[in-house]
């Protein structure tokens, strides 16, 4: 799978591209550090599965270079990546057919997981960008979402969140229980008490809710 990262600082690139080879074994990088760029790699790639798309670096003009890169490959995932990461800016880039937007002040191992999100179907955004009132704006299920997450998480133990977290980290409950010196089956036990709690089925569903009530990953290991 071909993956474009297109940022005008090479230091972003550079810090960006060792987390993306964790996506998939045959990940292939193509950098670019203006739209032009970024486009004649959308036009030429035999294998393109992901877009990652500074939203201020030459020739982007802020959404209509979005609009460029939706247009040039409209099957492939395309995510806003900056250090603009207003509410205005994730609305009105997720309304413009962003895939996802992802604020540049993020931990690696939180974009390899909403990363991994969005290659599945799903989007994602920054849920701290909406919190308004009672309500929280879901674009990963497309509806409005009542501010009840908080009363579910209170449900959990500070152990269940320390687990919840490095699953968002995408680690396996093997590694959750070395880096928290548990057996495997009582991580399991946790997660199960997790799901319960917020009301998820699986997985990939507790992850979602983890991320939209702001739960990062950065529960600390050893």
């Amino acid at each position: 799978m071909q993956i474009i990262i297109a940022d005008d600082h090479k230091l972003i690139r550079d810090g960006i591209a060792p987390f993306l080879l964790t996506l998939d074994s045959s990940v292939q990088i193509l950098e670019a550090s203006t739209l032009d760029e970024a486009l004649k790699h959308a036009s030429t790639a035999t294998d393109l599965g992901l877009v990652l798309l500074d939203l201020v670096m030459p020739g982007m003009n802020f959404f209509s270079g979005l609009d460029s890169m939706l247009a040039a490959c409209p099957t492939v995932p395309v995510v806003i990546l900056s250090g603009y990461a207003s509410r205005d800016h994730v609305i009105t880039a997720m309304r413009h057919g962003a895939s996802g937007f992802i604020p540049k002040t993020v931990s690696g191992p939180t974009m390899v997981s909403a990363l991994n999100l969005i290659l599945s179907g799903e989007k994602y955004l920054p849920s701290s960008s909406f919190l308004e009132g009672a309500y929280e704006i879901s674009f990963m299920t497309h509806h409005m979402v009542p501010k009840e997450n908080s009363e579910q998480l209170k449900r959990l133990t500070s152990r269940e969140r320390e687990v919840l977290s490095l699953t968002v980290r995408g680690l396996t409950n093997k590694d959750i229980a070395a880096n928290l010196g548990l057996k495997e089956i009582t991580v399991k036990v946790h997660l199960r008490n997790v799901y319960r709690k917020i009301g998820a089925s699986n997985r990939a569903q507790a992850v979602r809710f983890a991320m939209a009530s702001g739960i990062d990953g950065s529960a600390r290991l050893i």
